[in-house]
């Protein structure tokens, strides 16, 4: 059963708003004991999802919990956005794919750098991703 021990929200409004936002995540994983490696990996993630937050929805909402299982604890991170939405998830999902001429890593790139992954998107209703980084994992 999982436990949410720390929840926090943050706006994600404008370019400015990144760096505090990378800066909380880091601050949480450094409170539980991750390990640089595995901070290195959210916060990447983190900076994918957030930065497709604003450059697709013009930005939207961020939520971080401190979560346990057992004896493991981790972060979660929640990104929802009342943007345009994803017409298909499994395009968006393959390595190589963008909408935006960029390099398509985005998504794929965040999936590989966390333990879960979820994403739900519907065209015209915004997208909420929400990703899992265990502190040993």
């Amino acid at each position: 059963m999982r436990i949410v021990l720390i929840e926090d929200a943050m706006l994600i409004e404008k370019e400015q708003d990144v760096v505090p936002f990378r800066n909380r995540v880091k601050e949480y994983a450094v409170k539980i004991g991750m390990s640089v490696v595995n901070q290195t990996k959210l916060i990447t993630a983190a900076s994918e999802l957030v930065r497709n937050m604003l450059k697709y929805a013009g930005g939207g909402k961020t939520k971080m919990e401190v979560i346990s299982e057992g004896r493991n604890s981790g972060i979660r991170l929640v990104f929802e956005d009342n943007g345009p939405g994803i017409k298909d998830i499994a395009q968006a999902m393959k390595e190589g794919f963008s909408t935006g001429q960029s390099l398509g890593v985005g998504l794929p790139g965040a999936k590989r750098l966390v333990n879960e992954f979820e994403i739900k998107s519907s065209p015209g209703e915004g997208t909420v991703v929400s990703i899992i980084k265990w502190k040993n994992g």
